[in-house]
């Protein structure tokens, strides 16, 4: 008779600790941080607000600019990359191909360039001596010495035709040097296409998801890998308009995750959303989903995540708590003071 009277005791107890858990918000998995909060024997002073919600972080795409073959892959979903490392590569048989015919155009624009100087020089030796020609004419004409009209009508002819090939010959050398020019462009922009088939990751971060193998046929901006970002770690939550308005950016918050409830991770404020919305289903509260609410991001320092990257996860949920801007500022309570696990980089250590 008195076990069971445990048995029901601890039953009760059990129920009313989950009751409490899903009237607070949170899902089955954040069992521990109440059951931590109940026995903590501290409440939540006035002046900072909690809310549940899932670590996330900022998703990069390493797409194609150009369409074409995929001839390699070079990271697996996990890895870490850097920025600027080669991660895959395209076939660019066709494009070495286009690179050799532009340096030919270039070599042929180059030799027309050369004929139309040495054109240049050919006419410009006609125009001098049609100019001397004329000087003497003139100058016979002068001397009154016998020189008929004609003479000098041919020789005034002569300069002037002299002086139009002259001009022709100078644009003509003008036009060969655009085409030098444009054939350079076209080798440039062929090796910038040639460098662009090495897709690089755009920055540092972990490979999530490898979308394309070796061999498929991506068109312009095919996706190939997804990276996240370790450095750029947020959580997005939800707070009553009643709240929001007394949460400033760059106020301090606490993060404490649902799988390690013994450590308290220390972020701030980054963002609030200008507008209200209903508020989503992973909140997880029916009564917080009947009204608006208003989108608030809690960003991680990078420096702390560069120290814990091994450890970083997305998709784990956790209880935030957010200091409000009053005055006095309210102290954050003893149970939520920042508290890190121990951990030593293997990768770094001699």
């Amino acid at each position: 008779m008195r076990r069971r009277s445990v048995l029901i005791a601890l039953i009760l107890v059990v129920a009313a600790i989950v009751g409490l858990a899903l009237w607070r918000g949170f899902s089955p998995l954040s069992l521990p941080s109440v059951v931590a909060d109940l026995f903590r024997g501290d409440s939540l002073p006035p002046g900072i607000a909690m809310s549940n919600g899932r670590i996330e972080a900022t998703e990069v795409d390493v797409a194609t600019k150009l369409a074409g073959r995929l001839v390699d892959v070079l990271a697996q979903e996990g890895d870490r990359v850097q920025a600027g490392q080669v991660v895959a590569r395209l076939d660019t048989d066709a494009l070495k191909a286009q690179l050799r015919e532009a340096k030919a155009q270039l070599r042929h624009a180059q030799q027309e360039r050369e004929v139309a100087l040495a054109v240049v020089t050919q006419r410009e030796s006609e125009l001098d001596y049609a100019q001397r020609d004329l000087r003497r004419q003139q100058g016979l004409a002068e001397k009154r010495r016998f020189v008929s009209e004609e003479q000098l009508d041919r020789a005034r002819t002569g300069e002037r035709t002299a002086e139009a090939a002259l001009r022709a010959a100078k644009d003509q050398v003008v036009a060969t040097e655009a085409a030098v020019e444009a054939a350079q462009a076209s080798i440039e922009r062929i090796r910038v296409d040639i460098a662009d088939s090495e897709l690089t990751a755009p920055r540092s971060g972990r490979v999530l998801y490898r979308l394309a193998e070796p061999g498929e046929v991506l068109g312009v901006g095919g996706k190939v890998l997804t990276l996240l970002d370790l450095t750029d770690v947020y959580m997005v939550i939800f707070l009553p308009e009643t709240v929001v308005g007394r949460v400033a950016l760059g106020a301090q918050a606490r993060i404490v995750f649902d799988a390690a409830p013994e450590y308290v991770i220390p972020a701030r404020v980054s963002f609030v959303a200008a507008r209200a919305q209903f508020t989503p289903k992973q909140v997880e509260t029916r009564d917080a989903r009947e009204k608006l609410s208003f989108r608030v991001k809690l960003r991680i320092a990078p420096e702390l995540l560069r120290r814990y990257e091994p450890l970083v996860k997305v998709g784990v949920p956790g209880i935030a708590y957010v200091r409000l801007d009053l005055d006095p500022e309210p102290a954050w309570p003893t149970y939520l003071e920042p508290v890190l696990p121990p951990w030593q980089d293997k990768r770094q250590s001699p």
